[in-house]
């Protein structure tokens, strides 16, 4: 929460608009503009010397002033504004009070077996987005800046794979198409096609190349010579994954070379680095925002691909928290 404080109030941006550390009381007043409030400085250089703490920030004594300056580390020049990979959308999604609620009821729905989101707004995310705009437009942003996260790694290391699609590629629950319009900028070759449903796309700006169809993927999904699911497939059961995988595997039937490229998280329960323990945490996130979803293993992977008819798969493992899958059908 001490994060969700710094970026609502802009703290990255306005130490990265100073172009040198900059003080507490720089920082205030630098607050005091923008929002015509009157900060309270105690409270914030206690939020601050927490954020140092966790490495999000520096601070070092200036000798001459005697005060404290502070600084932008590599991990708060994620948070700016500006930049491609800014993930404070992603923050303020985590932080959001209506994401927060479900965690107040894990052990009642251990209990009862009941979902947590369900029980505490009386439906499931994706309902409450339908009938929320601004809370649509919110997840819209959390999950476009979630998935830039990814895009330079899969573009590099399935660099192969997306050459060699002969022609459509459709991105399934693609949202506003941001992540197809780059697969497509860097491989002109192939034909775009965002696929989410239709309150979504209806919000989606025009990418060259790149074509919004909105519709609703446990029905059908529009023909291609491939497949891409980002960050999908985790939000939903097994018994709904394979429902839309076997329309995957109806819509790329026909294609010769046809494939499903699922870019999602690999468990390894047993592995001790930082994205497996990330793995974990999202496991348990999964549980807490979505009705059924979860992370799974290599051997959870196989069998819902083998179920769905795509017995054959690669796992490419990447640089990034995100595997990519890229599986065929029979």
């Amino acid at each position: 929460m001490a994060l969700k404080c710094a970026v609502e109030l802009g703290i990255p941006d306005i130490i990265n608009s100073h172009g040198h550390p900059v003080t507490i009381s720089e920082i205030i007043d630098s607050i005091k503009k923008s929002t015509s409030t009157s900060p309270n400085i105690d409270y914030l250089t206690r939020i601050m010397r927490l954020l140092v703490h966790k490495k999000l920030f520096t601070s070092q004594l200036h000798q001459e002033s005697n005060q404290l300056l502070y600084d932008l580390t590599r991990s708060s020049k994620w948070l700016l504004k500006d930049s491609k990979f800014n993930l404070s959308p992603l923050v303020l999604w985590e932080t959001n009070p209506i994401l927060l609620k479900p965690w107040q009821y894990l052990g009642k729905c251990v209990q009862e077996n009941s979902s947590p989101f369900e029980r505490a707004h009386g439906c499931q995310i994706w309902d409450l987005a339908l009938a929320d705009p601004k809370f649509n437009n919110f997840l819209n942003g959390a999950m476009r800046c979630s998935t830039t996260t990814i895009i330079n790694e899969m573009l590099l290391e399935y660099k192969d794979g997306f050459s060699g699609i002969a022609g459509s590629l459709v991105d399934v629950g693609g949202g506003t198409g941001s992540i197809i319009a780059e697969i497509v900028e860097a491989n002109p070759h192939i034909q775009g096609i965002n696929f989410d449903l239709p309150h979504v796309v209806s919000t989606a700006p025009e990418f060259p190349g790149v074509k919004h169809v909105g519709g609703d993927m446990f029905v059908d999904i529009p023909e291609a010579d491939a497949v891409i699911m980002k960050w999908t497939l985790h939000d939903w059961s097994d018994e709904d994954c394979t429902i839309i995988l076997k329309n995957c595997y109806q819509a790329i039937r026909k294609k010769k070379n046809g494939k499903v490229i699922i870019v999602d998280c690999v468990l390894r329960p047993d592995g001790n680095d930082l994205f497996d323990k990330m793995g974990l945490i999202f496991d348990v996130l999964m549980m807490a925002h979505t009705t059924a979803g979860k992370e799974r293993t290599e051997a959870e992977w196989k069998i819902l691909l083998n179920n769905a008819g795509f017995p054959r798969y690669n796992v490419i493992r990447t640089p990034a928290f995100s595997c990519i899958i890229e599986a065929f059908p029979e």
